[in-house]
């Protein structure tokens, strides 16, 4: 709703006006030797709470990986808002013996106001036996913007 000229503005107005922003990294190595499963970033996670319906998510996410040395495949990395995946995936057909950060950007509404959880995913396309196909603690971030109505 916009604000009309010489009308009285709230305090929750003037919150809602400037976006808020949020950081999590992932504080432990998500291991997938012997597994394609998608598994949670351990870390990876942020929960928000929005007080307007339709506020607008914007959120960007670095995915540091490496593949071991047994094989090549894809590495695969997911957002996942309020339990459901997000379109959109971060994906990179990786080597043997390789490590990259590959990044990914998602837009998006949440049309109830509340508490709203974010968080990462990581899988391999290949089961390998290998040490080493992790997404890496530390460099593996995740970065909101929320920007309520207001």
């Amino acid at each position: 709703m916009p604000i009309p000229a010489g009308g009285i503005i709230t305090a929750g107005q003037l919150s809602r006006m400037q976006p808020a922003t949020f950081l999590a990294a992932a504080d432990t190595n998500l291991v997938r030797n012997n597994t394609t499963a998608a598994a949670d970033i351990p870390g990876a996670t942020v929960t928000v709470t929005t007080t307007t319906a339709n506020a607008v998510y914007t959120v960007t996410a670095a995915f540091d990986v490496q593949i071991g040395a047994a094989g090549a495949g894809n590495i695969i990395g997911y957002l996942y808002v309020d339990g459901v995946a997000d379109a959109g995936v971060a994906a990179k057909r990786m080597d043997a013996v390789t490590r990259d950060t590959i990044a990914q950007v998602w837009r998006g509404t949440l049309p109830a106001a509340g508490s709203h959880t974010f968080k990462l995913q990581g899988q391999t396309s290949v089961a390998t036996a290998s040490a080493g196909n992790i997404f890496t603690a530390g460099s593996t971030k995740l970065s909101i913007t929320i920007a309520e109505v207001v």
